[in-house]
């Protein structure tokens, strides 16, 4: 057993810093490399591009990041561990062999993890009984069935875990929950049991740090903003565990951002519902249990995690076509901008009402007023407002027709229009979230490790 590994966040969703993996197996020591690539709305993009060509489906960035960190994968022996295969894991793996292969590296295993993917199976899972309700509404999956763009499973650690076992030095997987691929080599290197509740916690702690990158080490920071250096170059943090759960939140040398009791704290209130209940598929963890030691120097101590049993349910993120949305938007000048903008969204909804369009929803936020705050805003004076509004529906005739009434608006509406660009707003498909249960006893992972 090792006396601690060190595991690098490298993105934090699709579209992060590119340069982020590069500079972690780079600039200092670490044994693994996770990248979070996936958000429930990322897999039904994901599920459309595989659709139009089933060669896609992964997050296509994390082969251009192969093309630069493969060979310090190589030379440092640095384990990679990613979501990125999306809704294509294999497609990713063949990928990136391609690039091993370009750059002359030999040796490489990669394991891909199969299994989350049910939307194929909806039918079937439903005829045998296993009743997918929306967990806010009640509603069953089959009233989206037709709609459905897709469906996963959000497992767990233990399926990466085998794949270490496996001796992979890549392991792509779909829709693995984002604080298993941090807590997979702390089992692995550590020889947690599957019943090891407080030792599982604390690695899912851990995760949820790691997970959305910088934004534990100063991105997105609500504090003492202005105080953090370099964010230019901003340092994506690195979980330093042991194997008794304790685990030190740090990051590179060198690097811009900070690692604070602050900046680690106000990650660990990223996206939790009740504190003491964080479920995931490994265990539940208690967050109100968490003890944290600002260490300075960019080093932040966790420790005193407790955990409790998972639950007997997988958590299923779907998605399905529910309507069209369409978007516009005018900026408006001083003298009285906000005052223009608001005439001009009368303008607009009173013509569109002669019009007889019809929409589930009609929204108007006027940005630099109170977009952000809504009616909460300080009533202050700007010199320039933008009037953004959006119309939702079924009927795409009307959302289009709504496209045409903007542009209008510059010649036949209040003055000081300006802004307008980008084209006449266009339908687009809206792609509603379906949150489900799903029985543990009905899923079949898959591990596959093949090498070049």
């Amino acid at each position: 057993m090792k006396t601690s590994i060190r595991i690098a966040a490298g993105q934090g969703f699709w579209g992060d810093l590119q340069n982020a993996p590069l500079q972690q197996v780079s600039r200092g020591q670490i044994d693994y490399l996770i990248m979070d690539y996936l958000a429930e709305v990322t897999m039904s993009i994901l599920q459309k591009q595989k659709m139009r060509n089933p060669e896609l489906g992964y997050a296509r960035d994390l082969v251009d990041v192969c093309e630069e960190i493969l060979p310090y994968l190589m030379e440092r022996g640095i384990t990679l561990i990613t979501n990125g295969g999306g809704v294509n894991p294999l497609a990713a793996r063949d990928k990136i062999f391609e690039v091993a292969k370009r750059l002359g590296i030999t040796g490489l295993k990669i394991g891909v993890v199969l299994g989350d993917d049910i939307l194929p199976r909806i039918s079937e899972l439903v005829a045998d009984g296993h009743e997918m309700l929306h967990m806010e509404t009640g509603e069953p999956i089959e009233k989206v069935k037709d709609r459905l763009l897709s469906a996963n499973v959000y497992t767990g650690a233990w399926p990466l875990v085998e794949a270490l076992k496996q001796g992979a030095q890549i392991i792509i997987t779909g829709r693995t929950t984002d604080t298993g691929l941090t807590l997979a080599p702390m089992i692995h290197e550590f020889g947690w049991g599957e019943e090891d509740w407080n030792l599982l916690a604390s690695g899912t702690v851990a995760g949820h740090i790691n997970e959305c990158g910088a934004q534990a080490s100063g991105g997105n920071f609500l504090g003492d903003w202005r105080s953090l250096p370099d964010m230019a170059d901003v340092g994506f943090p690195i979980i330093e565990a042991f194997p008794d759960g304790s685990f030190v939140v740090t990051k590179h040398e060198g690097t811009g951002g900070a690692v604070t009791r602050e900046t680690v704290s106000e990650q660990l209130m990223y996206e939790i519902g009740d504190p003491a209940m964080y479920i995931t598929p490994d265990c539940i963890a208690d967050f109100g249990s968490i003890h944290i030691e600002d260490l300075g120097n960019n080093r932040v101590r966790v420790f005193g995690v407790t955990g409790k049993p998972f639950t007997p349910f997988f958590k299923v993120s779907a998605s399905y076509l529910d309507g069209f949305v369409a978007f516009g938007s005018l900026t408006y000048s001083a003298p009285d901008a906000y005052e223009k903008a608001q005439a001009a969204d009368k303008i607009l909804r009173t013509r569109l009402d002669r019009l007889g369009l019809t929409f589930d929803e009609i929204r108007t936020e006027f940005v630099g007023m109170n977009a952000c705050h809504g009616p909460r805003a300080a009533q202050i004076v700007p010199n320039e407002v933008m009037m953004r509004i959006g119309v939702r529906g079924k009927d795409k005739a009307a959302i289009e027709r709504f496209g045409k009434e903007i542009a209008p608006l510059i010649l036949t509406g209040p003055p000081s229009a300006t802004g307008f660009s980008g084209g006449r707003p266009k339908a687009s498909d809206v792609v509603a979230y379906f949150p489900a249960l799903l029985d543990k006893r009905v899923l079949k992972m898959h591990v596959q490790v093949d090498a070049i």
